[in-house]
Order: C-alpha cells, then structure tokens, then sequence
C-alpha cells in the first residue's frame, strides 16, 4: 500500500476515535443538527476504519506467516497462511482505494426525471411512454416513492414530455448515469407494413435541490403565468387557474405544472423545477473542461448525444458509453435496471480510479 494512502487512513483512524468521545460525552446531544451531523460522519468512517483495521491485521498475520517458514515443523502450515495472506492484501487494498475515493455530493439526493420524445412524431412519445414506465418500475423494485409533477401526454398515449419526482435512498447515485439520448428500434404499432423505425427520446436525470436558496434566483428574472388546466381532472380543475408556468429570463428555461388542484402547490412544484434545471445547467457548464472524466455520466454534456439503443427487433439493449449489449430487452423495459447501473457504476469506480493513481 501507498504511504499516502496509509497515512490517510491513519488519520481517518484517529478522526474516527474522536467522534466516538464526542458522540459519548454530553456536550453533542446539545445541539441535534450537529449531533446529526457528527453521526453522519461516524457512520461513513467506520467502514474505511474497519476494512484498514483488517488490512492491517492480514499484513501483521503475513509477516508471522514469513517468519514460520523457517520453521520445518511449521513450514506446511505457514506457506498456506502466506498464499492466502499475498491474495487477501491486494483485494483488501482495492476496496479501501474505492472507499477512499471522492464521494458525489448529490448522490443521496432525490432527483427530478425528465423524459422528452424527440425525433419519430407518435413513436417518439409511445417510447418515452416506456420510458417513463421503466423507471417507474424500477424505482418500485427499490421501493423509491415516484410523483409525477408535469405530464404532457400524446395521442395516442404517450408522452411528448413527463417530468417526475424520484425520491429515496440514493435515488441520485443509481440514475445519473441515465442522462442522454434513448434510441429505439422497431417496428410501430401504426407501421402496417412491418418495416423498422428509429425513433429517439431525452432523458434528464436532475439532483433535487435542498432548498431553493442552493440557486439564487431574482424574482425580477421570472416570469410567472396561470392559466387553466387542460385534461382530466374534474370540474373543479378545469374552472380555476391552478396551472403555472414559470419562464427564467435569463436562460429561457420554462416549467410548467399542472398536475394539482392548488396553484400554490403547483407554483412551488415548478419552482423546485427550475431550480433543479439551473443548478444542474450550472453544474454541467462547470465540468465542460473535463468533460472526458465525466464520460460515463453525460457523455460530453449534451442532452441529445446517444447513449443507449432498445432494438426490439433483436431483443438486445446496448450502452454505447462501455460497449456493453444485454439481450433481456423485456426485462429491462419493466424496470431490471440493475446490470446496466451496476457496469456504469463500476465504469465510472474505474475512471476515478485511473484518476488518483495519476494524481499520485
């Protein structure tokens, strides 16, 4: 192991001692934010300390073993316990360097899920339709609470866009890797002569803000209109100006939410919207410079790259960010999401990896 590493996680060792008397004494269930706070901190230190404190065990246990070789009585016994030891420190070391790495601020966020057809007219929304109904699934599998918050639905049932709340534990950490442009191949329920379509839709997946006071926002740089809301909903919905739409000026980015009976809950809606867009634009024009780090989140930070094709046809999903084809299209459209995250996921490990090895 690297002395930088080590020396890291003996002060890691010792931060984690000092939150255990400070947890203990009186003094920090005076103040529960901080208390909260310093319980947060234990919880993600003790299992870095843990792995370290084993890691240092198995190191201690390969010396003796080394030393026993000289032993003839003992030496049989020893060469197991050193081949053992040489295959548990590397996989040791590996998990503590993950550990280690950098954390995603917003991973423990909930998100916003934005869906948009693009190009194909009907089979475009139809897609986002299976989308939106993916996620959904997926998000039931993890037992995540899902709302949606704006939904503009097509002809023929679909979605030209569907914006939905997405909230639970990690909610953020397992989507973001969804960012980008789907693309579809097959043939359309309108298709009567069985030919093959390409049809594209954009996914936008949004860390929530924790409170609007994360993005300043000048209430002289939006412009809030109401108006009544269109679709299903009963008369009452139909006969007051609930809808709201709210236009940042500056950016020209446009929520709307009509989804409730109450114009304040809508207007708050929106405004939880739109802070998660700006902060998410801000975020994104902040790593355009290391775009190439990011791949495997965005791609280079545009909403309409491809990232992913459904091929019905073949019954395969492919993610062209890591090469990687699954011929489970049906269990994947009802939401068996997790091979696909999981390869992203270890992907991006990987590139932080690379990353801190070069830094070193």
């Amino acid at each position: 192991m690297k002395q930088s590493i080590r020396d890291k996680l003996e002060h890691l060792s010792g931060r984690l001692e000092e939150l255990d008397r400070m947890l203990a004494s009186g003094e920090a269930t005076r103040d529960i934010d901080g208390y909260r706070k310093l319980s947060c901190e234990h919880a993600e230190l003790s299992p870095v300390v843990a792995l370290y404190q084993t890691w240092r065990q198995t190191e201690s246990d390969l010396a003796i073993a080394v030393e026993m070789l000289a032993d003839p009585e003992l030496r049989e016994l020893a060469e197991l316990e050193v081949v053992a030891g040489k295959e548990q420190l590397p996989r040791i070391e590996s998990e503590l360097q993950k550990l280690l790495l950098p954390k995603d601020t917003n991973d423990e966020r909930n998100v916003f899920l934005e869906i948009r057809a693009g190009t194909g007219g009907d089979e475009s929304a139809l897609f986002a339709g299976n989308l939106f109904r993916m996620y959904a699934r997926y998000a039931e599998r993890r037992r995540w609470q899902i709302e949606v918050i704006s939904a503009s639905v097509s002809d023929l049932g679909g979605y030209r866009e569907v914006i939905a709340r997405i909230a639970g534990q990690g909610v953020y950490a397992r989507l973001k890797f969804e960012s980008g442009g789907h693309r579809v191949q097959r043939v359309p329920e309108t298709e009567t002569q069985g030919r093959i379509h390409t049809s594209a839709c954009t996914v936008a997946v949004m860390p929530e803000a924790d409170a609007l006071e994360d993005v300043q926002i000048n209430p002289a740089e939006i412009r809030i209109d109401t108006y009544r809301a269109s679709g299903a909903g009963g008369q009452h919905i139909n006969k007051t100006d609930s809808a709201v739409r709210i236009t940042h000026l500056p950016t020209g980015i446009v929520v709307e939410c009509q989804d409730d009976r109450s114009q304040h809950k809508n207007k708050a809606q929106a405004m939880s919207v739109l802070v998660a867009r700006i902060r998410d634009m801000q975020e994104r024009e902040q790593h355009a410079s290391i775009a190439s780090e990011r791949r495997n989140l965005i791609g280079s930070g545009d909403r309409s790259e491809r990232i992913r094709t459904y091929n019905f046809p073949q019954g395969r999903v492919t993610d062209h960010r890591i090469n990687l084809t699954l011929y489970k299209i049906d269990a994947i459209m009802d939401g068996d999401l997790d091979e696909l995250i999981g390869a992203l996921s270890n992907e991006h490990q990987s590139d932080l990896l690379a990353l801190l090895a070069e830094s070193e």
